[in-house]
């Protein structure tokens, strides 16, 4: 397995992510990811000086986006 495929797998199980990852798993840059948190539209958690996310609470946003197609 390469690195790349050992960094997704690692991205797909963990539970808490760091802005990084959390932007790459919502395929936005991570200043995007930044404004969204800033207006509200993104939950997060602060650690001292940095945020966090809950993988699944990113899920459930993304889950909750879905317009048109099939129910």
């Amino acid at each position: 397995m390469d690195e790349k495929n050992s960094n997704q797998d690692a991205l797909e199980k963990a539970v808490w992510l760091n802005t990084q990852e959390a932007a790459r798993y919502l395929r936005i840059s991570p200043q995007a990811l930044r404004n969204h948190v800033y207006r509200g539209d993104v939950p997060f958690y602060k650690f001292r000086r940095s945020l966090r996310f809950k993988r699944t609470e990113l899920d459930r946003l993304l889950e909750g986006t879905k317009q048109g197609g099939w129910r």
